[in-house]
């Protein structure tokens, strides 16, 4: 147990940490969001250290939602990497003690070239405070670390200010999940918010009757369709569709009579039809509020292209 409560402590310290920002928070992260909101370039986010690991994850974080960026390690800007910096962008420096020899020996070539810097640190009073058009202040009390020194509560810190940043920006260029999809194509949501309906709809050997067939066949032929369903075609055209429950509902409520009834009879007339550019985002929200399985993809003269059903949009 020992141990957990060592975990234990060690979180509580670095939730602290975090709360410990709130106060930090003044009119230079406003300032920051404008400057980088007015970028007509790219972001360069660089540290060293611990520092420049957490300012390579808040460089991936903001080129994803929407703020180009990329981090460069100040050791390799002075052996040629400098050329990579233009006048149009913006750097967003890293650095705990705020006083990091290499991140200082940079300082000079950005301002001789009116590059804008904001700087985040846990020093309000150094010299990368000084000379940065923002500063953030990403101090903390104390260090998660037993010892206070290992770099814990601090990284964790940048690492929130960091998301912060990214979320502010979000708002201000109203950045919208289907933006997230763009620049994550390959992942789960991306294929989500991009796949649509004529990517996943069952197109062939689809279940279509007339809706004169008596309901006594249409059994038969909802059955073999393996959707629970039939859709009710005339001249090629979607007139209606009857489901496995539409069937078993006829033939609660009309016992006898159920043998002379034909699908026209009891089909939904106006069943819910999409078109094959539909997101499958948007089909699932038909499908819940409707309280229904299935959707119907048509053409603009309402012919049959295919069938999405509930199971097809688990992508």
């Amino acid at each position: 147990m020992k141990y957990i409560e060592t975990a234990i402590k060690c979180i509580k310290d670095e939730s602290q940490a975090l709360l410990e920002l709130i106060p930090n928070l003044d009119a230079d992260f406003d300032k920051a969001v404008e400057i980088i909101l007015a970028c007509k370039g790219k972001l360069i986010v660089t540290g060293v250290g611990k520092s420049g690991h957490i300012g390579a994850k808040i460089a991936a974080t903001l080129s994803s939602t929407g703020t180009p960026s990329f981090f460069i390690n100040p050791l390799d800007a002075f052996h040629g990497d400098l050329g990579v910096i233009q006048k149009e962008d913006v750097v967003l420096a890293l650095s705990n003690s705020g006083q990091t020899d290499e991140l200082l020996r940079f300082l000079p070539y950005l301002i001789e070239h009116k590059i804008p810097v904001i700087g985040m640190s846990g020093n309000p009073e150094s010299l990368l405070a000084k000379f940065a058009s923002a500063h953030l202040n990403s101090g903390v009390s104390r260090e998660a670390c037993p010892l206070g020194l290992a770099p814990t509560s601090s990284t964790t810190a940048a690492l929130a200010l960091g998301d912060a940043l990214a979320c502010a920006l979000m708002v201000a260029r109203n950045f919208k999940a289907t933006d997230f999809a763009q620049y994550h194509p390959g992942g789960t949501l991306g294929k989500r918010l991009l796949t649509r309906a004529k990517d996943v709809m069952r197109s062939d050997d689809l279940p279509v009757i007339s809706p004169t067939v008596k309901l006594g066949e249409a059994v038969i032929h909802v059955s073999n369709g393996r959707l629970g369903l039939c859709v009710a075609m005339v001249d090629d055209k979607v007139v209606g569709i009857i489901t496995d429950g539409d069937i078993r509902r006829a033939m609660e409520s009309s016992q006898d009579k159920f043998f002379q009834l034909s699908v026209g009879d009891i089909m939904t007339r106006t069943p819910k039809m999409v078109s094959p550019e539909t997101k499958i985002t948007e089909i699932e929200h038909i499908l819940h509020a409707n309280k229904i399985h299935c959707v119907l993809v048509v053409d603009e003269e309402k012919h049959l292209i295919g069938v999405v059903d509930s199971f097809r949009t688990m992508i």
